[in-house]
């Protein structure tokens, strides 16, 4: 049985690297409602060692038994209960799905479950969210979920949280939304697949506009009533890349931002430079050219896990740099002693989040409206 591998650091299965860094994940979903530690090492126990068909099975079981849950709560009127269990199951349809190739219907199937469990919980929350459709290209469309801030009382600063291109937006209703609902911030939710199954990323990848959502996003919220336009955040979640930082520096019209910042085009174009002369590929040289961020408008934020794959001492030099100008980058790095220092925070995202959204309630509350 896989219990038998479950060490002390809580890596599930040496020989699956991915099955183990999707456990951590949903164990640290427990912090926000997204799992329970009790349903997460049930499964881990009843997990054939190493088996990707038998950890579909296991999650996508359990995830039907927390829609059922939801489903009855909701028909006795118990909203609470409804939403806390279309959470979870929203959440482990989506590591059913997480070890099947792109192509496998199956994985379909799941995504679909996860996406109606979120609709619903969207539909339930006071006030109630909604799913929306907004325009980008010809033939594909952006997908999301609008969740208005808790207050009714005009338009709210709004908060867009996206990951990379074939990341999915539901994960962010448990994991970013209760932080931008605390502080009083609506939230957009939002990933580029649209209505698309998860093997589309590589038509997006060919995109060479691939940036140009943001501004059908930003064109899309400067037409509710209920934004306030002027107090417009982004954040990337999990960044791996700089596809973020590239669209901020494209469209002038966000408050702030909360990004890679750049660091990870120039650590391509870094290692593509020297890739014969370098010995350890996690080292970013110190580049000559400057870091996206430094030609941003709006201040940004770079948050970063000293144990993560960019050493920190490297992008402290970088970050230095572009201060050089006039630019506002912020660089906040986690220590393994205070825990969120992995790749991605991905050891203690909520840590992380405090840390990002107080730093945007900063930057987006009545001291720091715009002119």
């Amino acid at each position: 049985m896989m219990s038998a591998c479950l060490s002390d650091d809580w890596t599930l299965c040496a020989e699956r690297e991915d099955i183990s860094a999707e456990f951590t994940r949903l164990l640290t979903a427990a912090q926000e409602g997204g799992a329970t530690i009790a349903e997460c090492l049930m499964i881990a126990r009843q997990l054939g060692q190493g088996d990707g068909q038998s950890w579909h099975r296991q999650w996508k079981k359990l995830a039907h038994a927390n829609r059922q849950r939801a489903e009855a709560a909701f028909a006795d009127g118990h909203l609470a209960t409804a939403q806390r269990n279309w959470l979870r199951a929203m959440n482990y349809y989506g590591a059913a799905a997480m070890p099947l190739d792109l192509a496998d219907e199956r994985r379909w199937v799941a995504v679909l479950a996860m996406q109606e469990c979120a609709r619903r919980f969207v539909a339930a929350r006071k006030p109630a969210g909604d799913t929306v459709t907004i325009p980008w290209v010809e033939g594909h469309a952006l997908q999301g979920y609008f969740l208005p801030a808790p207050s009714a009382n005009g338009p709210a600063p709004t908060v867009i949280c996206v990951g990379e291109p074939g990341h999915r937006k539901e994960e962010f209703l448990f994991k970013l939304a209760p932080h931008a609902r605390e502080r009083g911030f609506a939230m957009l939710a939002l990933d580029l697949l649209g209505d698309q199954r998860d093997d589309y990323v590589d038509m997006l990848l060919q995109r060479r506009d691939l940036e140009s959502w943001i501004a059908s996003v930003m064109d899309y919220l400067e037409t509710r009533g209920d934004v306030d336009f002027d107090r417009v955040a982004i954040v990337a979640d999990g960044w791996g890349s700089s596809l973020v930082a590239r669209a901020v520096s494209q469209e002038p019209r966000l408050a702030a931002a909360v990004c890679d910042g750049g660091l990870w085009d120039l650590h391509e174009r870094s290692f593509f430079a020297s890739r014969l002369a370098m010995s350890d590929l996690s080292i970013v040289p110190v580049p000559q050219s400057p870091l996206i961020a430094a030609s941003v408008d709006c201040p940004v934020l770079i948050t970063l896990g000293e144990d993560g794959w960019l050493k920190a001492d490297r992008v402290r030099q970088i970050v230095e740099a572009s201060r050089l100008g006039s630019s506002d980058v912020v660089l906040k790095v986690f220590t393994a002693a205070e825990t969120g220092a992995a790749q991605a925070h991905a050891d203690n995202p909520s840590l992380a989040n405090e840390y990002i959204f107080d730093w945007l309630e900063s930057r987006l509350g009545v001291a720091g409206r715009r002119s």
